[in-house]
């Protein structure tokens, strides 16, 4: 990897860039680069994708690199079979916090006997398509993001089209047309992975314009552009998300037949804790979820919800910030969630946040730069 840095020091490389040139997974390569980039012998940049260089330390630690030449072996067969003939207790575990690309902490979770986001690489590395289901707010766009740092996404909903994931033409600024090429197609040419998330939620019509790029053919015709046919990169990998409790998302026979890996996420109650929420509102959760597991309830506070009442705490206090997760708690379950809350907490009453009275003038701040307070000023 130094050695191949090294050797065009005026170029910025993506991960397919290099997982090509020397013909090692995606995964790998990935690793690979992150490490010298910790080191300091590598620079990373790059606004969405990736893209790594070499800088004034790269070509000494490539003296000690050991770079297998390019075209020594096959990037995705052979990187596939050497995954899957080590033992998962031999394997290495990359365990503690991984940084995503928007620079939030992502903390590894088992997964048959390894590290998700190892686990993750491996299929992909197998080319077998994932796809997570679970409550929102568990954490399955994290886990891809932490996994796959060339990561695409669509997020689907109702109203996505054809043109969402392939591509359509667009306006330019000298008011003539261009195809402006979608992230499944981006993802295609660049062997790049792609989380079409809340996938459940498009249409079945929409989606089966990407079967014909997961199955056998790996390959899409562009219709709307001149009937082009886009073939898959090596690395190109799809993996769906689905909310199977969110109101309109159906996982169709067709869909779920893509996926030959379907993996459950729900959060991570002692993670919570370690994280140091309130150990008595991670109790109510767990709790709550007991209940929607037995189809008593319908909600429950899931990792984001906890995150989110550890930083309204923060700012607003404890009692605000319990009351802004009763609020938002889905109507038909409030009454559950502020009886436990309130059981759990000791207070008596606890109703969803909500703006109070007005307050006398004199008892309320006024920013800096306000009307008022440049009055004040000038009276003393």
């Amino acid at each position: 990897m130094a050695r191949l840095l090294a050797d065009r020091p005026a170029d910025a490389l993506t991960i397919g860039d290099m997982a090509r040139q020397l013909g090692h997974s995606h995964g790998a390569v990935r690793n690979a680069a992150l490490t010298l980039v910790r080191r300091g012998e590598a620079d990373q940049g790059g606004t969405g994708q990736p893209q790594f260089r070499a800088n004034a330390k790269t070509a000494a630690a490539a003296q000690t690199a050991v770079i297998s030449p390019p075209g020594t072996h096959s990037p995705r067969a052979q990187a596939a079979t050497a995954r899957t003939t080590i033992s998962a207790a031999a394997a290495p575990r990359q365990t503690g916090p991984i940084r995503r690309a928007g620079g939030q902490l992502y903390h590894p979770r088992e997964l048959a006997d390894l590290p998700d986001v190892e686990a993750l690489n491996r299929l992909r590395d197998a080319d077998v398509p994932v796809l997570l289901y679970g409550p929102p707010g568990t954490g399955k766009t994290s886990l891809v993001e932490a996994a796959f740092p060339d990561l695409l996404t669509v997020a689907g909903d109702g109203d996505t089209a054809v043109g969402d994931l392939i591509g359509e033409y667009t306006q330019d600024d000298a008011g003539g047309y261009v195809f402006q090429y979608g992230p499944l197609v981006t993802a295609m040419t660049e062997g790049r992975a792609l989380l079409i998330d809340d996938a459940t939620l498009i249409s079945p019509k929409v989606l089966a314009a990407l079967y014909p790029a997961m199955d056998g053919r790996r390959q899409i015709q562009v219709k709307a552009h001149k009937g082009e046919t886009i073939k898959a990169e090596p690395g190109f990998y799809v993996v769906a998300g689905h909310n199977p409790g969110v109101h309109g998302a159906v996982l169709t026979e067709a869909l779920a037949s893509r996926f030959s890996v379907q993996i459950q996420i729900g959060t991570d109650y002692d993670l919570a804790l370690a994280l140091r929420i309130d150990a008595r509102v991670v109790r109510v959760a767990r709790h709550l979820a007991h209940q929607v597991e037995l189809g008593e309830l319908g909600w429950a506070p899931q990792l984001r919800e906890l995150l989110s009442y550890q930083k309204a705490e923060a700012v607003l206090g404890t009692k605000a910030a319990l009351a802004n997760l009763v609020g938002i708690a889905p109507v038909e379950d409030r009454d559950a969630v502020a009886a436990a809350v309130t059981k759990a907490v000791g207070i008596k009453k606890i109703a969803p946040l909500t703006l109070g009275k007005q307050l006398p003038s004199s008892a309320v701040r006024q920013p800096p730069g306000s009307v008022g307070s440049a009055h004040r000023g000038r009276s003393r």
